[in-house]
This record gives C-alpha cells, sequence and structure tokens, in this order.
C-alpha cells in the first residue's frame, strides 16, 4: 500500500528541489575562480593575515595580488579589497577582488559589479600603466 499525500503539498517543490534549481540556474565558476576560493577557504588570519593569503592564493592560480586596499567607502561590509588578476582560459587575465569581511574572519571572492565598477575602471587603468613601465624604462636606458 502507497502513501499518498495531499494536493497540497504534492504540488509544493521540495526545499532541495528547490535549491537544486538554484544551484543549476547560477552560472558555472571558472577553474581559476574555484581554486581561488578554495585557497582561501578557512581563513582564519585577521587582517594582519589578509594581504598574504590573498597573495598566496592568486600566486597558486597563476596570478598576481595587484594591491590592496581599505574598503570603507569603497564597498560596503567588507574591512579590505584585494584586487587581483588572475588567468581567465588560456593566456587572458581578467581582475576580481578579494574581500575581507567586517570580523576580519572570511575572504569572499567578489567579481566586478555596479558597486565596483569605479574600481575596476581604477584598475584597468593601473594594470595598463604597469604594462608601459618596461617599455618606458627600456627607452629611457
Amino acid at each position: 500500500m502507497g502513501t499518498t499525500q495531499s494536493p497540497d503539498i504534492a504540488a509544493k517543490p521540495s526545499p532541495a528541489a528547490a535549491n537544486m534549481a538554484d544551484i543549476a540556474a547560477e552560472p558555472a565558476l571558472p577553474l581559476e575562480l574555484l581554486e581561488l576560493e578554495l585557497s582561501l577557504d578557512g581563513f582564519s588570519g585577521g587582517e594582519a593575515g589578509f594581504c598574504e593569503a590573498v597573495r598566496t592564493a592568486a600566486k597558486a592560480v597563476g596570478g598576481e595580488l595587484l594591491f590592496d586596499l581599505p574598503a570603507t567607502g569603497l564597498i560596503s561590509e567588507y574591512r579590505r579589497l584585494a584586487v587581483l588578476w588572475i588567468p581567465e582560459g588560456g593566456e587572458n587575465m581578467r581582475i576580481i577582488f578579494a574581500a575581507l569581511d567586517l570580523d576580519g574572519a572570511e575572504i569572499r571572492v567578489l567579481e566586478p559589479s555596479e558597486e565596483t565598477e569605479h574600481l575596476l575602471s581604477f584598475t584597468d587603468a593601473f594594470v595598463d600603466l604597469l604594462q608601459r613601465l618596461p617599455e618606458r624604462l627600456d627607452d629611457a636606458a
């Protein structure tokens, strides 16, 4: 003898099914971002260890830390913000952010958004400058 469900219960999707639908709808993270997030998972170094943890994680995925700065006034809900340059499949590089939460206990990897658009523009100019520096130094020699 099978169990019967009321039409109300049968019509509602289970929470697990709803979570699976949410996961399926999210775009897949590039492998480098996934590796970076895994490298930073379990961080417990506080503000003092933030920069070194982010630098080490970026190097592990073939990227680099460009700079870090206080997040106050730049992006809400975070204490510090690091700007990273990481590979995006092949030879292309992309800018992402690593942000230290207000408690200094967790680092979140953030992709550029409307909230960080101004910082992304500044970073693009910074990267352009870095790429030109060796040319300028060679020309001066």
